[in-house]
């Protein structure tokens, strides 16, 4: 595993002493307590860690999650008879989630506290290691060592940290009784007599030369997922985006038809305004314009009773046309001049004498008072 940067590995360091990873831990139990017995007892399996304790009675193999002693393998046994005994005591447990950690007891150790600069959290391992000479009675080469950080204790812009060694010469007997019957530690850690509910101080003492590799059986199964989730979660964005997009598309084509309905319905406004002007225009013309029957009346009071009229006409724009015989047709414009719903009486054309009846023929036009001459209607 390649080597933190300096930044990541601080960064990392203010994570674990945060209470971050404990809030996770409850939180990932709080929801796991929620799902059936049997699918997070599956969702749950990980390592089986199994702590091995070699002492002058043989060796002991103890359960971590529960404590329980899986076997108890005389020292004095032959080698097949131990490798079969550790065998039966591991056969419940698939070997690719199998952790053996071997337990040393406490007075195997040496422990030191130490205070030492932030800066030093992006190399804790090599920088501690120049200490060894000075806080133990050892050289480097003559112990294996591990720090692990302390949560508390640290004076401003300093780190807080513990150096546990033990001598090689305690340690590596053991390992190689253990080789003797095929057994590997993946750990070596010692037993924690401050808080026995934890059993060990969780720290790993073997040089990181000697610590195996065990690839993680369900890294490629994870990897998927997480390639499958994150697919999935693509694939959600994107589903979403497309019915919003589908939406606005919907919204947009009802707000163009209502901007038709609006832009209709203001023509149509128009129109109405406009045909209500007109129509008011004309009532009020229609009011301000007598009647043909009331000037037919006018012109029959005013006209001298030795004239009658062949031919009445009036039009639209006011204007009134007679033709008829008189005695005295000359003397009309005069009878007409004082009309109060007729003005501008004249006679038109020459006026012809009948010889029947001795009355003169006469063509006479007007304009009707409140309106226009044709032409000035037709320019209004």
């Amino acid at each position: 595993m390649n080597r933190l940067s300096p930044g990541m590995e601080r960064a990392w360091l203010a994570w674990q002493r945060s209470q971050g990873p404990r809030f996770l831990a409850w939180w990932g139990g709080e929801l796991a307590a929620l799902l059936p017995a049997r699918l997070r007892a599956h969702l749950l399996r990980g390592p089986e860690v199994l702590l091995l304790g070699a002492d002058p009675d043989g060796l002991r193999v103890r359960r971590e999650r529960t404590g329980d002693l899986l076997a108890q393998i005389e020292p004095n046994a032959a080698p097949e008879e131990r490798r079969a005994a550790f065998a039966s005591a591991c056969r419940d447990i698939d070997p690719s989630d199998r952790r053996l950690v071997l337990l040393l007891p406490p007075t195997f150790a040496l422990r030191r506290r130490l205070q030492l600069p932030q800066a030093a959290a992006s190399d804790l391992r090599r920088v501690v290691g120049y200490e060894i000479d000075r806080q133990t009675p050892f050289k480097p080469e003559q112990v294996w060592y591990d720090v692990r950080v302390l949560d508390a204790g640290a004076a401003p812009g300093q780190l807080a940290v513990e150096l546990i060694a033990v001598p090689r010469a305690e340690v590596e007997p053991l390992l190689t009784r253990l080789l003797g019957i095929g057994v590997v530690p993946d750990a070596v850690d010692v037993g924690n007599d401050a808080n026995p509910a934890n059993g060990r101080l969780g720290v790993n003492l073997l040089p990181p030369a000697q610590r195996p590799r065990r690839a993680h059986p369900r890294a490629r199964a994870n990897l998927i997922m997480g390639a499958v989730c994150i697919v999935l979660a693509v694939i959600v964005m994107l589903q979403w985006l497309g019915n919003r997009q589908s939406a606005l598309d919907a919204m947009q084509a009802q707000v163009d038809a209502l901007h038709a309905q609006a832009r209709q319905a203001t023509v149509l406004r128009e129109q109405l305004v406009d045909a209500a002007g007109a129509s008011g225009f004309l009532a009020a013309r229609k009011r301000a314009t007598p009647s043909p029957l009331t000037v037919l009346g006018d012109l029959t009071r005013r006209l001298p009773a030795d004239t009658w009229l062949q031919r009445f006409s009036l039009d639209s724009t006011g204007q009134l046309t007679l033709q008829g015989e008189s005695a005295k047709a000359a003397g009309l414009i005069d009878a007409l001049r004082d009309s109060p719903l007729i003005t501008e009486p004249k006679l038109q054309g020459v006026i012809q004498p009948d010889p029947v009846t001795g009355k003169e023929h006469f063509d006479l036009s007007a304009q009707l008072r409140g309106t226009g001459k044709p032409d000035d209607a037709a320019t209004h």
